[in-house]
């Protein structure tokens, strides 16, 4: 069972993390981030949130870095259901 919310303002946790990906991307006006800043530091549930999105960008530069070689025969499936020539 889910514990209840920290508090009754999801309308403002709505609002606010609509502007996590701006925030991640440190193009949020200084005032907002403090407001973000503050409202993270008292309500789990949009930390659960930041945290996933952090963690997920975090993976997917992993994942920039180090290239990924389908098998050929996966290839050869793939581009057969999609029906492409192989490279």
């Amino acid at each position: 069972m889910t514990e209840p919310h920290a508090h009754d303002d999801l309308t403002r946790c709505q609002e606010l993390l609509g502007q996590l990906n701006d925030y991640v991307d440190g193009e949020l006006a200084t005032e907002l981030c403090h407001d973000l800043e503050q409202h993270l530091a008292g309500c789990p549930d949009c930390q659960v949130v930041f945290a996933t999105l952090a963690k997920t960008i975090k993976l997917y530069h992993l994942l920039d870095e180090t290239p990924v070689e389908l098998p050929a025969d996966v290839e050869a499936r793939l581009m057969r259901r999609l029906q492409l020539p192989l490279r």
